[in-house]
């Protein structure tokens, strides 16, 4: 995402998106009540004297809403921002309601009364971080995972299968099954500039990959983890295991399952961690939270079953009591387990005695 333009006295951010990250970004951002304003189409009707020959089509118009509802979807690739018409043509009624499809290179401006500190922190990241440059690949000598890490979780790129060999046909010459994997993963470190591939396997297969592997420029790219299986569970497993733990530091997906690793440890120490509204809003007005985590879908729920500003209460309570505020992807594993815990949750500063 890139910052066109800000000035936070006034409580201005002009951006423009890049791809569906930011999009995801922004939903975390805007929310109800804030003023939303870029250029969008409108049906417009056109002006005549006979009413049934009057025809609408869609211009390209200057609206500004404010907000109502916000709406992301990771599989239509669009962020839907509903809202009351608060400035537009003349032809356009105030008061009506308009909804701005963002999508890749949408320019909009977001303004807000008060820009809380997570914002900021959101806004800065989304435009500060590159594309992500981690692939990870988990694998067997039967079938092989890909996956591109993304801000909001990671993304599968492919699943193969190979050939095993029998040994009733060891006579017959099967296709390398590690040259496969090694011609993938030379064409997603070209495709998208990968730094690092983290190749994870059960037993000694990543050994015997990395035996095929002449390229050394790739091979100076790759970290060897373990998993339990070539599967999607086993891209979870990984990025949770000490040797990769450099290469995702910077990863926002592995900051979120640590935090909420973090969280789950505290709760089985009945220790430093409460979680679910009623607990986490108590705990916040004490001046007791040190971080707020709360699931991205915990959000949208809120607001579409209108508690949302139960929730915004509790988030700007945390800030000013400086606190962080930790929004979850529900996208990966560690987000659906806080949803279980009802989707927000908090870590302490001191232990609450009632």
């Amino acid at each position: 995402m890139k910052l066109l333009y800000s000035n936070l006295k006034k409580g201005e951010a002009k951006v423009m998106t890049q791809n569906l990250d930011d999009l995801w970004y922004l939903s975390a951002i805007i929310e109800p009540k804030d003023i939303v304003s870029g250029k969008t189409l409108r049906k417009i009707r056109a002006i005549s004297n006979d009413e049934k020959s009057k025809d609408a089509t869609k211009k390209p118009v200057f609206i500004k809403i404010e907000v109502e509802k916000v709406e992301f979807s990771k599989f239509s690739s669009t962020l839907r921002v509903f809202g009351v018409i608060k400035e537009a043509p003349d032809e356009i009624p105030l008061g009506e309601h308009h909804t701005f499809n963002v999508d890749d290179n949408t320019v909009i401006t977001i303004i807000k009364q008060d820009w809380l500190k997570y914002q900021l922190d959101k806004l800065k990241e989304a435009c500060s971080e590159k594309k992500s440059s981690l692939l990870i690949c988990v694998h067997d000598r039967e079938e092989a995972y890909f996956a591109l890490f993304k801000k909001y979780g990671y993304e599968i790129l492919t699943h193969i299968q190979g050939e095993v060999q029998k040994k009733r046909e060891e006579n017959i010459k099967k296709e390398n099954f590690y040259l496969t994997i090694i011609s993938k993963l030379k064409e997603y470190v070209e495709r998208h500039k990968i730094k690092q591939v983290i190749v994870a396997s059960p037993s000694f297969w990543k050994e015997e990959l990395m035996k095929e592997l002449k390229d050394n420029e790739l091979k100076q790219k790759i970290i060897l983890a373990t998993c339990s299986s070539a599967t999607k569970n086993g891209i979870e497993e990984v990025i949770k295991r000490p040797e990769v733990r450099e290469a995702l530091k910077q990863e926002r997906t592995a900051k979120e399952i640590n935090k909420v690793e973090e969280l789950f440890t505290e709760i089985a120490k009945n220790n430093l961690a409460i979680y679910g509204m009623k607990e986490t809003e108590k705990a916040s007005l004490i001046g007791a939270v040190k971080e707020l985590l709360i699931t991205d879908t915990f959000i949208q729920k809120s607001r579409s079953e209108n508690f949302y500003n139960n929730v915004e209460n509790i988030m700007k309570t945390v800030d000013k009591a400086k606190g962080d505020v930790e929004i979850i992807s529900s996208e990966h594993e560690a987000g659906k387990k806080l949803d279980g815990l009802g989707g927000i949750a908090a870590i302490l500063r001191f232990k609450l005695d009632y």
